[in-house]
Formats: C-alpha cells, sequence, structure tokens
C-alpha cells in the first residue's frame, strides 16, 4: 500500500510530465546555432580524448542486469527521467549513459532464436550458451529431464570470485531463484523448480534438486542474498510473516525444511543476518555483518510505483547495503544485481511500471558507483533480451512518453500512443475496429499500450542489447559479442576461473589455440625427370643393343 507521501509523488510525476517545463516541440534558442553542437562535440570528444583505459587487475565487479532491458526501453526512459526533472527529456543523460565504454551483445540461446531470461543469464554468468529453461547446465541437457542434469554443469563467475577468495553477493527484484540470479548458484534442468513442490513427482527420484535448496547448499558462503521469494523457503502451509491470512504467501516445502533457518546453521560462529523489514535492513550494520539474507516479500517484490516505502527497500537501498557489507573483504568482492521487474512489467504491456523500475535501476547504478572506485572496481550494465516495445510516430521534441504522436492514423482516423508493442495484452477492439486509446488514462500506471498482435502476455524480442562498462579493463567491451563474452571479460579483468593465472604471467596475451597440424605435403613431382620405369626400359634396351 503506498504511503500519503509516495501517493503524492507519483501524483506530482503525472502532472510533471503532463505539463512539462519545455513546451512540446520547442527548444533552446542555442541549439538553432551550429556552435551549441561544435561545442557539445568537442566536449564530449575531449572527455575521450582525456580518458585513460586501465589494465589494472580489477578488485571488484558489479554486474548489472536489467531484465529485459532493451534500447528502445533504455531511450524511453530517459526521455522520463528528463521531463520529471522539467526538461524535454531527450537530451537527459542516465547513470549508465556515462560509462565510456558500449558495445552489443548478441542473446540468441543454442536452441533458441529469441532468449529466455534463463539460457541469457548462464550465458552471460557462466560463459557458456545453453538451450532455454535451463539453468546453469551446458546445451547437453535436456529441458525437464532431471536425468540429463549430472555431468553437464557449468560454473558461474560468482563461484569463481568464491574460489579466489572474493566475498559475493546477489540482489533482485524478482525472487532470489528467478531465472536471472538462479545460474549464479544451482544447475536445474527447469527454470521454474523454485521448491521442491514444484518439481513433477516422476522427476523427484533422480537425485535433482530445486533451486532453493541449492542457493543454500550448493555455494553456502554467499554473503549477501536479498529479493523476494520467502515461499520457496519455509514448509507448506508456514503462515508468511507480513501476511499471514494469505494462503497464497504459505510456505510451499514438501520436505519439512525450513531453509532460512538451515542458512543460518551452516554458518556457525559467524554474524549471519536474516531480515524481512525494511526497517529491519535499515537497522543491519554492515559492519558488524558477515552474511546477509534479506527476504522481502513471498514471491516478486513489489514494482517501485506501488512498493510501500516503509516496508519493502528499493533497490537501490538493497544495493547500498550489499555493497558496504561485501566491500569490507579485502580481496574484493562480485556482486549480481537484477532489475527484475522491468521484465514483468513489460509482458503486462505495461510501459509505465517498466520505466519505472529502469529508471530505479539506473538510480541503484549511480549509487553503486557512489559507494566504489572505478580505479578497482569493473562495472558492466547490461540485459538479458530486450522486449517488443516501440517509440514511434514523428513525435515532436519533448513529446510527454506516455503521451499520444501528433498524427492520427491514416487507415482507422483514430489517434495513438508513441509507446507500443508489437504483441500482448493491449489488443483491444470496439465496434470491430481498434479502441480509441483517448478513452483511457495513459498515464496510468496500470494502462496497458495497445499492440498489434493479441497474446495475454507480451513476449521478449531478439535484437542486441547493449552492454554499459567502467572500471578496470573495460575497453575490453567494444564491438558486437556473444553474450557470453560478459563472463569471459570480467573474469579476465580480476583474474578469475579460466583467467586466474594470468595475474602471475608477464604478457596479457592469451595462449593461441591449438590447431590440428596439417599433414605434410608430398614434393610435387618433377615431370621433367625420368620416372624409375623409363629408367628400366633404357637399361633394357642398353642390354639388347649390346646382346645383338
Amino acid at each position: 500500500m503506498l504511503s500519503h507521501s509516495r501517493l503524492l509523488l507519483v501524483c506530482a510525476a503525472c502532472v510533471a510530465l503532463r505539463s512539462s517545463a519545455t513546451p512540446v516541440g520547442s527548444f533552446a534558442d542555442e541549439e538553432r546555432l551550429p556552435k551549441f553542437w561544435y561545442d557539445l562535440s568537442k566536449e564530449r570528444l575531449q572527455r575521450s580524448l582525456d580518458h585513460q583505459d586501465s589494465t589494472e587487475t580489477a578488485k571488484n565487479l558489479v554486474l548489472f542486469i536489467g531484465d529485459g532491458m532493451g534500447l528502445n526501453t533504455i531511450t524511453a526512459t530517459r526521455i522520463l527521467k528528463g521531463q520529471l526533472g522539467g526538461k524535454s527529456g531527450e537530451e537527459y543523460s542516465l547513470a549508465m549513459d556515462s560509462f565510456p565504454h558500449t558495445s552489443l551483445s548478441k542473446t540468441y540461446c543454442t536452441d533458441s532464436q529469441i532468449a529466455d531470461s534463463t539460457c541469457a543469464a548462464t550465458a552471460f554468468l557462466c560463459g557458456v550458451k545453453t538451450n532455454k529453461f535451463t539453468v546453469g547446465l551446458s546445451a547437453n541437457a535436456t529441458y525437464d529431464r532431471c536425468n540429463t542434469t549430472a555431468g553437464n554443469e557449468v560454473s558461474s563467475i560468482l563461484r569463481w570470485a568464491k574460489e579466489a577468495g572474493k566475498s559475493v553477493g546477489l540482489v533482485t527484484t524478482t525472487i532470489v531463484q528467478h531465472a536471472t540470479p538462479a545460474p549464479a548458484y544451482a544447475h536445474c534442468v527447469n527454470r521454474y523448480w523454485y521448491s521442491d513442490s514444484s518439481i513433477p513427482e516422476a522427476q523427484r527420484g533422480h537425485g535433482c534438486t530445486d533451486i532453493a535448496h541449492q542457493l543454500v547448499h550448493n555455494i553456502p558462503d554467499i554473503e549477501v542474498i536479498m529479493g523476494g521469494g520467502r515461499k520457496y523457503m519455509t514448509p507448506q502451509s508456514t503462515p508468511d510473516p507480513e501476511y499471514p491470512a494469505d494462503p497464497n504467501s504459505q510456505g510451499r516445502r514438501l520436505d519439512g525444511v525450513n531453509l532460512i533457518d538451515k542458512w543460518k546453521e551452516l554458518k556457525p560462529g559467524k554474524r549471519a543476518v536474516y531480515v524481512w523489514h525494511k526497517t529491519a535492513l535499515d537497522k543491519v550494520d554492515p559492519e558488524q555483518t558477515d552474511y546477509l539474507m534479506g527476504l522481502f516479500e513471498p514471491g516478486d517484490m513489489q514494482y517501485e510505483l506501488s512498493r510501500n516505502s516503509s516496508t519493502d527497500p528499493s533497490i537501490t537501498d538493497m544495493v547500498d547495503k550489499a555493497i558496504r557489507v561485501l566491500r569490507r573483504n579485502p580481496q574484493g568482492f562480485f556482486l549480481l544485481v537484477e532489475g527484475g521487474k522491468i521484465d514483468v512489467g513489460h509482458h503486462y504491456g505495461k510501459a509505465r511500471l517498466a520505466l519505472y523500475e529502469t529508471m530505479l535501476m539506473d538510480e541503484a547504478v549511480a549509487r553503486a558507483r557512489e559507494l566504489t572506485n572505478d580505479r578497482e572496481t569493473l562495472t558492466v550494465v547490461s540485459a538479458d533480451h530486450s522486449h517488443t516495445l516501440t517509440l514511434g510516430g514523428y513525435t515532436d521534441r519533448g513529446n510527454p512518453i506516455f503521451g499520444f504522436a501528433p498524427q492520427q492514423s491514416d487507415v482507422d482516423g483514430m489517434i495513438y500512443t508513441s509507446l507500443l508493442y508489437a504483441n500482448g495484452p493491449g489488443y483491444r477492439l470496439a465496434n470491430g475496429s481498434r479502441a480509441d486509446p483517448r478513452n483511457d488514462s495513459t498515464y496510468n500506471k496500470d494502462y496497458m499500450q495497445q499492440s498489434a498482435v493479441p497474446l495475454t502476455q507480451e513476449t521478449h524480442a531478439g535484437e542486441d542489447v547493449p552492454v554499459f562498462a567502467r572500471g578496470p579493463w573495460s575497453h575490453l567491451f567494444k564491438g558486437t559479442n556473444e553474450d557470453t563474452f560478459i563472463a569471459h571479460a570480467m573474469a579476465y579483468a580480476a583474474c578469475l576461473g579460466p583467467f586466474a593465472t594470468r595475474c602471475s604471467q608477464t604478457s596479457t596475451l592469451l595462449p593461441k589455440p591449438t590447431t590440428p597440424k596439417k599433414p605434410a605435403s608430398r614434393a610435387a613431382p618433377n615431370l621433367t625427370a625420368p620416372g624409375p620405369r623409363v629408367l628400366l626400359l633404357l637399361l633394357l634396351l642398353l642390354y639388347c643393343a649390346e646382346a645383338l
């Protein structure tokens, strides 16, 4: 439930978007002069010239993943954030926009042109592409077949960091067992096996364990775990502490194990703190905390526009506390952060929810930079895939991002919003034709943008996604790469996993892959030299001549 002050903030934001300080279609007089654009470009050019690429070993690694955060989502969020600040919006820069190095990432999976979050996360966390819906496994594993798990496990950069003595953590606005964080610690043939009750009975006898169980047992020394997902950690019918009367929030586990208690038991002599409320999180002293688990909802965390700021922390709150706990380790840390509700908002065709989630994740990016040092921390911001959101319609400068395009359709004569989806639940007909969007409040957080194809849920999209990087070895991120490159480049920068010995080598060059030697080619025959048969014939003729 929204607090009174937060409700006023949301209402003020709606007013700000409807009546921007900059009139639609107008722009500053200085932009009429070529000198403005020359000076702007010279300033940007000078920053590029002044930037010095660092080849120092990265002590810390921070990976932000905006789930479903494609380029259109980033552009629309940039405009939204600028308009909330009274600008036209297009000229605004997000925190991730300031990163000096940018590249593109190809998101397809071994068996899928368009990725789901699990195969994509396995790629950028484990450095190996795999099949859709499978967690932390190679493509030799088969979805939903438990007996294909053993022998096909692949390890993640989180494990590599832990093996190198670093502290590790994960933060998400979805459940901590979700498709994006799961490959960091789990190996499972079905991304939806959150608890043991999710595993079909026919599959339970083959030695597979659920994702929540693996979160606690596979890498028991994960220092920070924060997000939602309480109900997958407690025995069936256990009342939720926040929603005790809600049966959908009760525990789901059939094995009778309280994994939260088990998590504490596995840390004897350590200061392990579990919290489920923002007030308790605020009281956590990072200097006196060895391990921190925060599960703030039975399922996914609330959307930012619906979050109760007195009970649920924001993604920025969680990132702040996570880094303060992790950075105590002199060996450094690895932190995975997922803005997971971006994706959920898109699936329901509600662009406003998705863009506000993106905006808040970008604020968490800014906070992470405040708490770390660029000279020793490699920070990467990317996405697992995109969505079918589009931004079009020849809109004027400063057009409200949730507003209408200036033209009517030359087919049905009706107006349309500049934000639309290619498919999804926003497909609506009225009297046999497209519904008039003016009959709805397009600024409402639950408004569904219209879509071209009717679907219960909007789908992922398959175009490349951006990668933003800053810090040591961030210049490795250039050009267009497979999404697997993210794990390898970050590991190289910090001398982890397959590159653990790099820091002890004098050269940064990798050994070239060995190629099988080609068989030695036979020398071309000398056609001018006599062959053995010719010589034999000559000798025979000479013998006959002497005999005669």
